[in-house]
């Protein structure tokens, strides 16, 4: 038996094809909102003057954070100096200590504060992105938060124990092992940021395939070049010469890279 709104559409088949075909204008107008800035229209000193303000809230963040450490500087300094067991550290000059703790304070209030940073930078371009592009915010700040956190676990763990057993095992029947405490934090922390900072290389890859600079296929491609640079920044970023250390670095890169192409493939780019 047919219902009076299957009559409707017999008698007017153009009202069925309406209802139930897309619309390619109507299409085009959804992705055209899509890739359409959300922000409102701002003087060049308006954007000055809110750049202005979030780096000032940044600095704020960041100040609070290093206090906030330095009060547990002490505990902070106890932690760092696990993986030199057995190591004597020396305070060389006057005053040395606190200066360590000064700086210890200042790159663990940067790592705590980096949310809030994070926070003020996007509130700075968001304004300036597309619906689409705004989509992909959530899922960078996480993934890089969790590959940054990652990567300084992996030197903490990995990295630094295997360039400081080179590094005491190459001299320990020759020289006292007695080290300046200032010169081992700059050696652990470089090492323990820049570490995280190549932990990002997966968000970086997914970055430049969403907006269409890079595919799979063309990461891939370069694979060659990819294994000698990664040999170059284990190189330069690990202070010790041992090859062990470098390549632990280096394949983490690797890792890295290869892991970010196949996130990428999933995407379809």
């Amino acid at each position: 038996m047919t219902s009076e709104v299957d009559k409707g559409f017999q008698a007017n088949p153009e009202l069925s094809t309406a209802l139930w075909s897309p619309d390619p204008d109507l299409a085009a107008s959804n992705n055209a909102e899509l890739d359409d800035p959300m922000g409102l229209e701002m003087s060049f000193f308006d954007h000055l003057e809110e750049l202005r303000q979030r780096i000032f809230y940044g600095i704020i963040a960041v100040a609070i954070g290093a206090m906030g450490c330095f009060v547990y500087a002490k505990q902070i300094v106890q932690i760092l100096e696990v993986p030199a067991m057995g190591i004597e550290f020396l305070q060389l000059a006057p005053g040395e200590y606190f200066f360590v703790s000064v700086k210890v304070a200042g790159y663990c209030g940067l790592l705590v504060a980096s949310p809030v940073v994070l926070y003020q930078i996007i509130q700075f371009v968001i304004p300036g992105l597309t619906r689409r592009e705004r989509q992909l915010v959530l899922p960078v700040v996480v993934g890089s938060s969790v590959l940054f956190v990652a990567g300084i676990a992996f030197a903490y763990y990995l990295l630094i124990p295997a360039a400081l057993n080179f590094l005491i095992g190459y001299g320990a029947d020759v020289v006292k092992q007695a080290w300046s405490i200032d010169r081992y934090f700059e050696f652990i922390l470089v090492l323990l940021f820049a570490t995280g900072l190549l932990f990002e290389l997966p968000v970086v890859q997914i970055l430049l395939s969403l907006l269409g600079i890079l595919s799979s296929q063309s990461m891939l491609s370069g694979w060659k070049s990819v294994v000698v640079g990664s040999m170059v920044v284990g190189a330069v970023v690990t202070p010790s010469t041992d090859p062990l250390t470098q390549s632990l670095l280096a394949g983490a890169v690797l890792a890295l890279y290869f892991g970010g192409i196949g996130v990428v493939k999933l995407l379809g780019k």
